[in-house]
């Protein structure tokens, strides 16, 4: 067998030009043979499928590029939960745009390494335009804002409390029961104390609650607020949460890896008034951004805030080097190796622009309460509330939490679609997270029928799951 060709050079896209087409076609393919939003037959069905279909991953003897990539990528995505479907609503998931994962292709084909200028100067250049652009969207007036490249939400919380702890020693980290998972394990792998979990009776953090918290506990505190919580959507009320935290000395991060986008949206942006106030926050381009995955940010006033992430690798950031010129990158992340996700989002913010992506955001949130108003007009169905973002808690009317998950776990089974589940004080409820610009009202029809029919089949089936 040949050496097999490299993908950067002069002579790479030439390589790739083939390839690509190959693993265009399977794409095609196995979503064709799924003909849904994910496969039917559950776990068992799907991966012995999987295996029979791409025998053995490490022969003795290559099949060759073509025939590895349609066997592959068409047994992948015929077994895949489609975001670009639909019916896929369950999770913060979300389609990406062509042209985020057309610019993915090229970050893959160029592999800049992000922890050292030496193997990313343009990319590192890109990085720090990139970060400083979007921390200016949520600190307008702040002097010298910054941003650093994460994972994810889960990363930038991690860093949130991280930085929150090199300022002030072990900080007492308060948050409420809607917080996501991610603050009381960041508190825990940082050998912090447990956060303080206060109540979110109506979805939100409860604010007597924090204000007996503030004034309860001593030293230093991190109140962390929510932007779009997991569960249902909900947006805590920042600004008079900021006013206590100001109040009481405490510190105030904002964890909007869902709802940060809508700072794009003039009709609404207003949701996150005082956005600006908390000394971090996290955003997730790969939710309400519509990025592959990932495209987290971690957003801070100041970037000497920054500082204390600096470390020192004589291979990566020699002293002389960085006195002669040569950024040093170690400090823009925990990680060492890691790819140019900037690329693909600059590629998406200046294609669209502020008016293309408010667009964006609009037409799903609008599409979310066209969902809202088809529930609310169906006497078999019941609506938890209106959204807050673009997340939707239904169920059938009079319908027990058994009854609900048989439902889900139906519908999966089936293959016929994708929705969450979500617990609140009034028990479990179905999760619709719409992130996709271009569900139809049909689309959005045809889902609630799927629910109404699974519903009578768990009915007559006594609530047993399939």
């Amino acid at each position: 067998m040949p050496t097999p060709p490299l993908a950067g050079g002069t002579a790479g896209p030439a390589h790739l030009r083939p390839l690509i087409d190959t693993v265009l076609t399977a794409l095609h393919d196995g979503a064709t043979r799924r003909n849904g939003p994910l496969p039917a037959g559950g776990p068992d069905t799907v991966t012995q499928h999987l295996l029979r279909t791409t025998g053995l991953l490490i022969p003795d003897h290559g099949t060759g590029a073509h025939h590895a990539l349609r066997t592959l990528v068409t047994a992948l995505a015929e077994g895949a939960a489609d975001p670009a479907h639909p019916h896929c609503a369950a999770h913060l998931h979300t389609p990406p745009l062509a042209l985020a994962a057309a610019a993915d292709l090229a970050a893959s084909a160029l592999n800049p390494s992000m922890d050292s200028w030496d193997q990313a100067p343009a990319a590192s250049a890109l990085e720090t335009a990139l970060t400083t652009a979007l921390a200016t969207e949520i600190y307008p007036h702040a002097p010298q804002p910054d941003a650093l490249v994460t994972t994810g939400g889960t990363e930038a919380n991690q860093l949130a409390l991280l930085l929150a702890r090199e300022r002030h020693g072990p900080v007492q980290t308060i948050c409420a029961a809607n917080a996501h998972h991610s603050i009381t394990r960041a508190a825990w792998l940082l050998g912090l104390p447990r956060p303080v979990v206060i109540p979110a009776p109506a979805g939100v953090m409860d604010l007597p609650a924090l204000r007996d918290a503030l004034l309860r506990n001593d030293g230093p505190l991190l109140v962390t607020a929510t932007a779009g919580t997991t569960d249902t959507g909900r947006i805590d009320p920042l600004t008079d949460i900021a006013d206590l935290t100001t109040t009481h000395g405490a510190e105030l991060h904002i964890d909007a890896a869902y709802g940060g986008p809508l700072l794009f949206s003039p009709t609404h942006r207003h949701a996150l008034r005082s956005l600006q106030r908390a000394h971090s926050v996290t955003l997730d381009l790969h939710k309400l951004g519509w990025q592959p995955a990932s495209a987290g940010i971690l957003a801070v006033p100041h970037h000497h805030h920054l500082d204390v992430l600096h470390h020192h690798a004589p291979y990566l950031n020699a002293d002389d080097d960085t006195d002669a010129g040569l950024p040093d990158l170690l400090g823009r992340s925990l990680r060492t190796t890691r790819r140019p996700d900037a690329l693909k989002i600059a590629v998406t913010l200046q294609a669209l622009g502020r008016d293309g992506l408010a667009e964006l955001v609009d037409r799903t949130l609008t599409t979310a309460h066209h969902l809202a108003d088809l529930i609310d007009a169906d006497p078999a169905l019941e609506l938890y509330d209106r959204p807050t973002i673009s997340t939707v808690l239904f169920r059938p009317t009079h319908t027990d939490d058994t009854t609900v998950a048989t439902i889900r776990r139906t519908l999966l089974d089936r293959g016929h679609a994708v929705l969450g589940r979500a617990h609140t004080d009034q028990g479990l409820w179905l999760k619709a997270t719409l992130l996709n610009p271009h569900t139809t009202p049909d689309d959005l029809r045809s889902l609630l029928t799927l629910v109404t029919h699974a519903h009578t089949g768990a009915t007559k089936e006594g609530s047993t799951p399939r």
